[in-house]
């Protein structure tokens, strides 16, 4: 996922994301008959108000449902404090509807329940809902209640009261009606967001992977249909390509354009939404969106499964699910040619000067910052001194795996092995990974060494990167900048010392490093 508005690579900290809302697979499963019965009703635009009716039959005794308390940001949101006016029937009788606390409700009754309850959503970007006169964009976890316990039931989902001439796009299957869609279950309804309004829509079919693409572009924004197709056709059919599958029926692209859509990107299943100023941001975000695809919402650690929307949901391996994606995503801006190498390495330079001006760096590891992202919701925890980034050193870890698995093999094996490997091993089967362990045990197990010292020193540890010994093994060295004067690492440096890092080839490679640049350029093994 994308950061909500940082649109650039790398994806500066700030509320950061998650990722999940899906038990895998089941959303590109045919849906079983629904069972739980949603209607959400766009009529009141001007209220910002979505009215959600819901049915849920068999049950016995009482019922007990609940509203998530975060989707799509590792941040605890509650999205309860924005439900009003909650009620309940049976056979047109009215029940009586108990809270329990700030999530849960209980309605006492036996058989077929009703219950009818608003939502106000008008918040832009990908991250949250959104109701007004112009269109509605809904995460269905941040409006529709669920049944604990029977999360796995067929669900339906039906729009009302919309607009003669606003349309919906939605992964998800069709239902009965023109404006019904139905899921696996709540997992896959929340792991698919609809866009409604009078969007442009297109289709295209890359590397045989059949995309959708809905464009909503408000404020006079310029965008171009044949770039952004060639944009798409670049990067999903470079990213299908090394990882050798598309692994969909059909992809959904939803895209926000223009001033006040909010910033950043989030992932899901089979579809992504991305909020952006300017249509010049979108390939780099869509690079990494794209790239969840495996990264996360398939190849996918144990601690984020199932999704628990009640609590946060501990993990130590951010730096590989966000930060090595933002690795690919770099990988393929540059490799598809929408980067000049000039560009990697000045992108590379940035982060490590990111890295480098935060103090936290001599103390949390990037582990821990993956564990402590959900602290990010507080201003104090993003100061330098205090945190670091998962995206930015987790992209550099990625880059730097990908350079020692290539010296270790003779440049024969790379990080795009490991990618596949564990797509196989994992993803194919549907199996979770067990977190930093099992990483470094697929690293082993394409170069055929120990990489122990690695992950000790530079993952769960906070020891400093040695910079132009691992970069120097792919021909390329690492500068410090102050003023005018160019310094060579290493370098101690005093106070207010040099603060830019630049990457730059060495002169004269040997033969090793000319080859394994070339492949860590091209994504090429000998």
């Amino acid at each position: 996922m994308a950061q909500p508005g940082k649109l650039k690579i790398p994806l500066p900290r700030g509320a950061t994301g998650v990722i999940l809302m899906t038990l895998l697979f089941l959303a590109v499963a045919r849906p079983a008959r629904a069972e739980i019965r949603y209607s959400v009703s766009l009529a009141d635009r001007a209220g910002h108000l979505f009215d959600v009716g819901m049915t849920v039959p068999n049950v016995r005794g009482h019922l007990r449902v609940a509203m998530p308390a975060w989707n799509g940001l590792y941040q605890i949101r509650d999205f309860a404090e924005r439900v009003e006016d909650v009620r309940a029937s049976q056979d047109r009788r009215s029940l009586a509807v108990r809270p329990i606390d700030g999530q849960r409700w209980e309605i006492a009754g036996a058989g077929t329940i009703h219950i009818q309850y608003r939502v106000f959503w008008n918040q832009p970007g990908p991250f949250s809902s959104q109701l007004n006169s112009h269109h509605a964009f809904v995460n269905f976890a941040e409006i529709l209640f669920y049944v604990p316990g029977r999360r796995r039931e067929g669900a339906q989902v039906r729009f009302l009261g919309v607009p003669a001439n606003w349309k919906i796009a939605v992964e998800l299957p069709p239902g009965p009606c023109a404006a019904c869609f139905e899921a696996a279950g709540y997992d896959a309804l929340a792991d698919a967001p609809a866009e409604a309004g009078t969007f442009t829509e297109f289709r295209l079919v890359e590397n045989r992977a059949h995309l959708r693409v809905a464009v909503d572009a408000t404020g006079g924004a310029s965008w171009n249909r044949k770039q952004l197709e060639g944009w798409l056709e670049k990067i999903v059919g470079y990213e299908t390509g090394m990882m050798r599958e598309a692994p969909f029926r059909e992809y959904l692209f939803i895209y926000h354009i223009g001033p006040g859509a909010g910033g950043g990107g989030m992932e899901h299943a089979n579809s992504t939404a991305i909020a952006v100023e300017d249509a010049s941001e979108i390939p780099a975000v869509t690079a990494h969106e794209f790239f969840h695809l495996w990264n996360v919402k398939r190849i996918r650690p144990e601690s984020l499964n199932p999704v628990d929307y009640a609590r946060p949901q501990w993990t130590r391996s951010l730096w590989f699910v966000e930060g090595v994606t933002s690795t690919y995503a770099a990988y393929t801006m540059l490799r598809t040619g929408l980067w000049t190498r000039e560009r990697y390495y000045q992108h590379l330079g940035n982060l490590i000067s990111q890295l480098q001006s935060r103090p936290a760096r001599l103390w949390q590891s990037v582990e821990e910052s993956s564990l402590d992202a959900w602290f990010e919701k507080y201003p104090f925890y993003n100061q330098p001194q205090r945190s670091i980034s998962y995206y930015d050193k987790g992209e550099l870890d990625g880059v730097l795996l990908d350079i020692l698995v290539r010296d270790a093999t003779g440049n024969r094996r790379s990080l795009d092995d490991v990618m596949r490997y564990m797509n196989r091993t994992y993803a194919l089967r549907n199996r979770f990974y067990h977190g930093n362990a099992a990483i470094e045990a697929a690293v082993e197990k394409i170069a055929g060494r120990s990489f122990a010292g690695f992950f000790e020193n530079y993952v769960s540890g906070t020891a400093a990167i040695p910079w132009n010994r691992i970069l120097g093994r792919a021909g390329l060295r690492v500068s410090i900048s102050r003023g005018e004067q160019q310094l060579t690492l290493p370098l101690t440096l005093g106070h207010g010392g040099a603060t830019l890092y630049n990457v730059s080839p060495v002169e004269n490679p040997s033969e090793r490093q000319r080859r394994i640049l070339d492949g860590l350029l091209h994504g090429r093994t000998d």
